[in-house]
């Protein structure tokens, strides 16, 4: 049997044959120019992320000094916002009710009933009720 020799050892590869420093050189110094580039964008990233924060927490602070809170006790009387679900005119009454609120489930879910004492079959979001005024 006879010896092979491996194609590395017996034929230079195209990557040495065709080595050029310069090139090489060259290409490093032009990767230092994307590194300083690519600093500046990622300090522009970093400010603007800065700014964004800032500017949702003045957004935030407008929008809550807005907010009217609204909290019911249980015994009070409320109007339900009307679903939906069917074609509402432009006439059509946008509240219904009075409800009486019969339990706090948390800070703004409540459970409704009808005042002849029938329950209403789910809990209502602070957001659907108005104090009822009598």
């Amino acid at each position: 049997m006879e010896a092979v020799v491996p194609a590395e050892i017996g034929e230079l590869s195209w990557g040495v044959k065709h080595y050029n420093s310069y090139s090489k050189e060259r290409g490093l110094r032009m990767n230092l120019d994307f590194v300083e580039e690519a600093r500046e964008r990622a300090a522009v990233r970093a400010i603007l992320s800065v700014r964004a924060t800032i500017y949702k927490a003045r957004m935030a602070k407008a929008y809550n000094a807005r907010v009217k809170p609204r909290n019911f006790q249980v015994g009070d009387l409320v109007i339900l916002k009307v679903e939906a679900s069917g074609p509402i005119g432009k006439l059509d009454s946008k509240w219904e009710g009075p409800y009486k609120v019969t339990e706090i489930v948390n800070a703004v879910l409540y459970k409704l009933q009808q005042l002849d004492g029938r329950n209403i079959p789910r809990t209502w979001n602070v957001a659907n009720l108005k104090k009822y005024y009598s």
